[in-house]
C-alpha cells in the first residue's frame, strides 16, 4: 500500500474536543479561536454593512433556540446520549436562503437543541426542494424573502405546515415591494430571537466524550451528477477536525495575529462555503463579508469597500475577472493578496493567466468534496504550482488506485481514495451508495472519490495533488482517457471564446471523441468559420486524440450548478436527445 500524507513542514494535527458541537468549536476562544476581542464580528453584510459581534451571535444562538425549541416541542435536550421518545430525527430544520448574516447562527441555533440542519440550495426549483426536505425528514423551514413562493410550494408538498415556515433577514436591496408583501405574516429569524428572550433558559448541553463524532450536524446534499442527490451524513466532530486542518495548514502561508476580512460569495448551503469560509474563517479570527449573489459591480465595490484581503471563488468567476479586466481596473482591490479556487478544477492555463493580470494577486486552489466535509489538498502560498490542487491536509491519508485495484506511485493517474476524521459518517437511507463510496481496506476505512488524480512532485519537493477530472466523465478515444477539463482550459484560451464544455460523443472508430459547446465573446459571429478556427487552436496544440472530432455547437450558456461545476450531464442528454431525433445510434 502506498500512502500519501502532509508535507514535513505542516502542522501535526492534534487531539480535538469530541463533546461539543460545531458552533461552539467556532464560538467558543476556550477551544482554540482567535481571541473575540482580536475580530468581533465573524459575519458582516457586504451590501448593507450589518455584523454581530461573537458575543451577539452567542446570545442569539441561544434565544432563538429557545423558540425553536417550543415550535419543536423538544425536551430533554442536555442529554450526550439516546433520547428516550424523541429521534434527532424529529429536529431538522431545512434552510432554504440566499446569503445572509444569521445563516450560521440559524445553524448553531439548531445544534443547540442537538437537532439537524438541512441546507438546500437556493438555486432548487420547488420538486428539488420538495424532495431534499422529505428524505432529510426536515419539520421546520428557513427561507427568505426572495425564495418564498418556491418554499411554500415545497413545503406544502413535502407536508411541512405554513406555520414552521419562518424568514431570514435579508436586505431590502434584492426584495421587491411585492416579494416583501407576500412575507408579511411570517416571522423572521429576529422575531424567534425577540421571543426567546422571554422564555426559560435552556439547560447545558452535556455531551458524552465522543458523541461529537457519531453526532449528525448537517444533512447536506451531493450535487448529484447522476440520479437524485444523496443526504451526506456529516458529523459535528468531521467538521471540527476539517476547520482545525485548513487553519494549521494555512498557517504556513498567511497571517492571523491581525484579523483581515474575506469574501464569503459562495453559496452558503455547499460544503465549500458552509465549511471553508463560513466557519474557518471566523475561527481564524476573520470576519467573512457575505454577500447574496454576483454582479460584477457589487463584487469589486465590495472589496474596495471592506478592503477584502482574501477572496474564495470559482473557476466561472475566475473566468469573469480574467475577461473583464478593463472593468476591474476601474476599482481599488490592492488590498485582495489571495484567490482561492474550488468546487471545479482550476487549469494550469486560466490559473497563469490570472496572476499574469494580477500579479499583486496569488492564486492557490484547494480540493475536496461533500462526502470529506470539504477541503483534502490545498496550495499553500509557499509552494504555488498553477494547476495543482496543492499538498495533503494534515491527518488525512491518501491513496491512489488504477483501474486493476493497484496502489500506484507518483506520476501514474488511478482513483483517489481518503481516509481521515473528516470522512463524513455516510449518507442517509442510501445502503448501495454507502458500499459503493465507503469501503474498508488495510484495517481503515477509505472514502472513493470517483475522480481521476496523478500525485507529482513540485520542483520545492513537495507532493501535490493534480485532479484530472471525475473518472465517469472522461472521454476514452481508441484506447486514451481525454479530461474535458484540460480542452476547456484551453479553449478558453482562445480570444472568441467566453466560456465552454466539453462532453464525448459517441465515434464509430475511437469510441468516443471530444464536442464542444463553445459560449461566444459579444460581437463575434457564429459562423461556420469560427468553428474552424475553434477546432484549429485545439489541433495546433494537443494531441490528434484530444482533438474536437464531435464538432463544435454555440450556446447562449453553459449550465452550472451554484457552485461553479459543469453539469456536463445535462449537455449529454442534450446531445442524446438530438441523436435520437435523428435517428442516429445511440
Amino acid at each position: 500500500m502506498i500512502v500519501y500524507e502532509a508535507p514535513e513542514w505542516a502542522p501535526k494535527l492534534p487531539d480535538r474536543p469530541d463533546h461539543i458541537p460545531i458552533g461552539e468549536f467556532i464560538l467558543n476562544p476556550a477551544y482554540g479561536r482567535v481571541d473575540p476581542k482580536v475580530s468581533n464580528h465573524p459575519y458582516v453584510c457586504g451590501i448593507t454593512g450589518k455584523s454581530y459581534s461573537v458575543d451577539e451571535v452567542v446570545e442569539r444562538v441561544e434565544y432563538a433556540a429557545r423558540a425553536i425549541k417550543q415550535i419543536l416541542k423538544v425536551q430533554d435536550i442536555h442529554k450526550g446520549g439516546p433520547q428516550t421518545g424523541f429521534s434527532e430525527w424529529e429536529k431538522v430544520v431545512g434552510v432554504f436562503s440566499v446569503n445572509c448574516v444569521d445563516y450560521l447562527t440559524l445553524c448553531y441555533t439548531v445544534h443547540r437543541i442537538n437537532g439537524i440542519t438541512s441546507p438546500a440550495s437556493a438555486a432548487y426549483s420547488a420538486s428539488e426542494l420538495a424532495y431534499q426536505l422529505r428524505d432529510s425528514q426536515a419539520r421546520v423551514l428557513f427561507t427568505c424573502t426572495p425564495l418564498l413562493d418556491t418554499a411554500l410550494e415545497a413545503a406544502k408538498a413535502a407536508g411541512i405546515p405554513k406555520e414552521n415556515i419562518f424568514l431570514l433577514p435579508v436586505p431590502d436591496a434584492i426584495t421587491t415591494e411585492e416579494m416583501r408583501r407576500k412575507a408579511h405574516g411570517f416571522k423572521n429569524f429576529d422575531d424567534l430571537v425577540e421571543e426567546g428572550k422571554r422564555m426559560e433558559k435552556l439547560v447545558a448541553l452535556r455531551w458524552d466524550h465522543g458523541f461529537s463524532r457519531k453526532k449528525i450536524a448537517f444533512v447536506s446534499y451531493s450535487s448529484g451528477t447522476s440520479g437524485l442527490p444523496k443526504g451526506v451524513l456529516i458529523s459535528h466532530f468531521n467538521m471540527i477536525t476539517n476547520v482545525l486542518q485548513m487553519y494549521l495548514y494555512s498557517q504556513s502561508f498567511r497571517e492571523f495575529s491581525k484579523p483581515s476580512n474575506v469574501l464569503a460569495l459562495l453559496p452558503q448551503s455547499h460544503i465549500y462555503a458552509l465549511v471553508v469560509i463560513n466557519q474557518t474563517e471566523p475561527y481564524a479570527g476573520n470576519s467573512a463579508v457575505i454577500l447574496p449573489k454576483f454582479d460584477l459591480s457589487l463584487f469589486l465595490t465590495c472589496i474596495q469597500r471592506f478592503k477584502l484581503a482574501f477572496l474564495f471563488l470559482v473557476p466561472p468567476l475566475v473566468i469573469v475577472m480574467a475577461k473583464n479586466k478593463a472593468i476591474v481596473d476601474k476599482y481599488d482591490i490592492s488590498s485582495v493578496k489571495y484567490i482561492m479556487t474550488g468546487a471545479a478544477p482550476l487549469t494550469e492555463e486560466l490559473s497563469k493567466e490570472l496572476n499574469q493580470l494580477y500579479p499583486g494577486i496569488k492564486v492557490v486552489q484547494g480540493y475536496g468534496l461533500t462526502e470529506s466535509s470539504t477541503v483534502v489538498c490545498y496550495t499553500s502560498g509557499i509552494d504555488i504550482w498553477h494547476g495543482s490542487s496543492g499538498c495533503i491536509l494534515p491527518g488525512i491519508k491518501c491513496r491512489i488506485v488504477n483501474a486493476e485495484g493497484r496502489d500506484v506511485g507518483e506520476g501514474e493517474p488511478g482513483e483517489l481514495l481518503i481516509s481521515a476524521d473528516n470522512v463524513v459518517l455516510g449518507y442517509l437511507n442510501n445502503q448501495k451508495a454507502n458500499d459503493e463510496t465507503f469501503i474498508t481496506e488495510h484495517g481503515a476505512r477509505w472514502l472513493r472519490t470517483g475522480d481521476e488524480t496523478i500525485i507529482k512532485r513540485s520542483p520545492a519537493g513537495n507532493q501535490h495533488v493534480f485532479i484530472v477530472d471525475r473518472l465517469k466523465e472522461l472521454i476514452k478515444t481508441s484506447g486514451h482517457q481525454v479530461a474535458p477539463a484540460e480542452l476547456e482550459g484551453h479553449l478558453l484560451n482562445h480570444e472568441k471564446v467566453a466560456d465552454c464544455a466539453v462532453i464525448p460523443v459517441p465515434h464509430e472508430t475511437a469510441g468516443e471523441t471530444a464536442k464542444a459547446y463553445v459560449v461566444l465573446k459579444p460581437g463575434v459571429a457564429a459562423t461556420e468559420q469560427t468553428k474552424l478556427e475553434i477546432m484549429k487552436w485545439v489541433a495546433d496544440h494537443k494531441s490528434r486524440y484530444k482533438r474536437l472530432g464531435g464538432g463544435v455547437e454555440f450556446t447562449d450558456i453553459i449550465p452550472k450548478s451554484p457552485s461553479g461545476k459543469i453539469l456536463r450531464r445535462l449537455l449529454r442528454d442534450k446531445e442524446k436527445e438530438r441523436r435520437r431525433a435523428e435517428g442516429a445510434k445511440l
